[in-house]
């Protein structure tokens, strides 16, 4: 087997020097097309094999991960239409903040297997082995099937791939179903297929209905490719083009339009929104307030220089809060984009290869510059929607390189990218120094030594160079597979996980912990400034301390989920048995078991009893929902059993100014409080509101 025969394109017979028959005792899946090498079915069996452990082992220990969603999930299993709407519990007070997509698979999962964080976490784990899978496809039907299997590597052992398809964010579904429009793209291109066109607006309709305007981000690219590179007129392509538009319109609005359509009364409130409105949800919160900052009753963001999501420009991606997460390869990503673009600047209107570079590079440009200068919410792990398209860079660019590698400009870009990455590596793994404090030496060491005689390629033996291109690949890979394999070994809880070793700190529940200043994220707050501006509830007297919190000490739950009290904005709770029990007395009498601010205070609830418990003020506790008056007659008809203090406060800043939320969670607390008794049970505070004062 000759070296260009490993990385040529694999699309038909033609191509493939290879055509042995093989043993018909060997099972089909196992043996592959009978045009590939041998060696490719087992590489790709083996890929596979290797992300569903690395996603799936230990996956139990992350518990519910985020409350938020799993509490949803929950609700979803046990009415069609919570699960419809995306409520927070099965009496449908409130949504989550998101449309339901994801939860709509995770809702069916539980509702065949139970409830337990296997039900809840597996179905992202799933999504995760086929986002792999079919990325190795869609690469490998332009640029075969080692192009393929490096791609799926990179996208397999990127960390926040490793952090994200073992969580319950709406990010894993939505990466999956990104990757899948690809692969459509790639098949439309072929015979200008306006059924595999139409197919990928649907797709990208459905990554809407998972994270809004997130999905739209590959469009322009998508779009693009298409326009110059499909094989018919101009005129048909413009047709076509305009024609998955509107399967995209359809696809998306379908679940939009019917929610709009139904009367308030007859839905839950449209979490995320003042106005109960699916589509300022859709516009605002999720939309273009993403892009300005301005998210009315969200948790802070904003300001030209990023807000409480860090400084936006050019080099975010590469900063302490997103650089370990999805920054390993970015550096030479996009160096060979650009070397692959040079070497396919006279090829044909129609060429796949430079098709392919126009796809993933036009993904990985539009999405970055979007993530780096967004001054609203952004977390780390939205990065993951990345990974795809550096992989896909890579793998592109790297084989056609790699052909041309009698050349010395090729060899020369080739190793190039290679120092680059092992240069970076080395200085994101020195972010972490006391963690693994041998590797970053060595994928130096092995990076330059490959590079160098990549380089001289041409003289070295056929066997030799595929050496050196194996050293070399591993070198590249090091580095995020050994972060991505201590993110599987840490457990992950909360709304803001992080990837990474423990030493990395993080944010938001262990794997993501509040920990003072970390490599990767958020340095504690000033004083009197909680995450995302929100106070306590319960803050002691005197109010917040002087000069912050300390590291490990943030009240409502920041740090991780706890054993008993209400929980926070960023974690659940695991209440007690005694407090379960109190809820679960005559449950079936009362809509809901409880009541709390805030949706994490209320999950862990939720999650303890599997009865609905009503979220008061959506996630932040900044929406007006209910509102007191709308609460008072819940109360009076007896809906509610217990309100459960603690929690968040509505709709305020720190020392209690305006965030531009609502703050009818607040003026329900007060209420309560001077209406009923408080009693505290294991830990929490409970108000039977069956029972007035006195």
């Amino acid at each position: 087997m000759s070296a260009h025969t490993l990385l040529a394109p694999g699309h038909t017979s033609s191509e493939q020097p290879f055509q042995r028959a093989r043993p018909n005792r060997v099972p089909a899946v196992l043996r592959g097309r009978l045009a590939d090498p041998a060696w490719v079915r087992p590489s790709v069996l083996a890929l596979l094999l290797a992300t569903a452990l690395l996603y799936l082992w230990g996956l139990g220990a992350s518990g519910y991960a985020n409350s938020f969603y799993s509490a949803a999930a929950q609700a979803g299993s046990a009415s069609w239409k919570a699960m419809f709407f995306g409520s927070s519990d099965a009496a449908n007070s409130i949504t989550v903040d998101k449309p339901p997509a994801a939860l709509w698979i995770m809702a069916l999962s539980v509702r065949v297997f139970g409830l337990s964080s296997w039900s809840v976490l597996v179905p992202q784990a799933l999504e995760g082995v086929a986002a792999v899978g079919l990325l190795y496809l869609t690469v490998r039907r332009t640029s075969g099937p080692a192009a393929g299997l490096i791609a799926g590597a990179v996208l397999a052992s990127t960390p926040v791939a490793a952090l994200m398809f073992r969580f319950n964010n709406p990010d894993s579904l939505l990466t999956l179903l990104m990757v899948a429009g690809a692969y459509c793209l790639i098949r439309a291109l072929e015979t200008a297929s306006m059924r595999w066109l139409a197919l990928v607006g649907v797709l990208t309709g459905f990554g809407f209905l998972t994270k809004m305007l997130q999905a739209l981000l590959v469009v322009p690219a998508f779009a693009l490719v298409y326009l110059l590179a499909a094989p018919n007129p101009v005129r048909n392509r413009i047709g076509q083009l305009l024609a998955a538009g509107a399967a995209l319109v359809v696809s998306a609005g379908w679940w939009i339009a019917i929610v709009s359509l139904i009367p308030a009364a007859d839905r839950p409130y449209i979490g995320g929104s003042q106005h109960n409105s699916i589509l300022e949800l859709t516009l605002g919160y999720n939309g273009v307030g993403r892009l300005t900052g301005n998210e009315t009753g969200s948790v802070g963001g904003g300001g030209g220089n990023g807000g409480q999501w860090g400084a936006t420009g050019a080099t975010r991606l590469f900063g302490t809060d997103m650089g370990t997460q999805i920054s390993w390869l970015l550096p030479s990503s996009l160096l060979l984009l650009v070397a692959g673009l040079w070497f396919t600047r006279k090829a044909a209107r129609t060429d796949r290869t430079r098709a392919a570079l126009l796809l993933w590079g036009g993904w990985l440009l539009v999405t970055g510059l979007v993530f780096s200068y967004a001054q609203g919410i952004i977390h780390a792990y939205y990065t993951v929607a990345l990974a795809p398209a550096i992989g896909g860079v890579l793998a592109v660019a790297t084989t056609l390189l790699w052909r041309h590698r009698d050349r010395l400009a090729a060899t020369g870009l080739l190793a190039a990218s290679i120092l680059v990455a092992a240069a970076w590596e080395f200085h994101l793994l020195d972010r972490t120094p006391s963690w693994l404090p041998w590797l970053r030496h060595a994928i130096l060491m092995a990076g330059a030594a490959s590079a160098v005689l990549l380089v001289v390629m041409s003289r070295l033996a056929r066997r030799a160079g595929l050496v050196v291109a194996a050293v070399a690949l591993t070198a590249a890979l090091a580095g995020p597979t050994a972060y991505a394999v201590s993110t599987a070994r840490t457990p992950h809880t909360g709304s803001i996980p992080s990837a990474g070793p423990a030493s990395a700190g993080g944010f938001g529940g262990p794997g993501g912990r509040f920990n003072g200043q970390r490599p990767g994220g958020f340095a504690p707050p000033p004083a009197g400034q909680l995450p995302g501006g929100l106070p306590p509830g319960g803050l002691p007297p005197g109010g917040f301390p002087a000069g912050g919190f300390p590291p490990g000490q943030v009240p409502g739950g920041a740090t991780g989920a706890r054993t008993g009290g209400a929980g926070g904005l960023l974690n659940a709770s695991t209440p007690s048995a005694a407090v379960v029990d109190a809820l679960q007395a005559n449950s079936s009498r009362y809509a809901w078991v409880a009541a709390a601010v805030g949706s994490n205070s209320a999950a862990g609830f939720q999650l303890a009893t599997e009865k609905p418990v009503m979220v008061i003020g959506g996630f932040n506790g900044s929406d007006p929902s209910p509102t007191l008056d709308e609460f008072k007659a819940l109360v009076a008809d007896g809906k509610i059993h217990y309100f459960i203090g603690g929690g968040l406060g509505g709709g305020r800043g720190p020392g209690g100014s305006q965030t531009g939320g609502s703050n009818a969670s607040s003026q329900i607390s007060s209420w309560v409080q001077s209406t009923f008794t408080a009693t505290t049970v294991g830990g929490v505070t409970l108000y039977d509101l069956t029972q007035p004062a006195g």
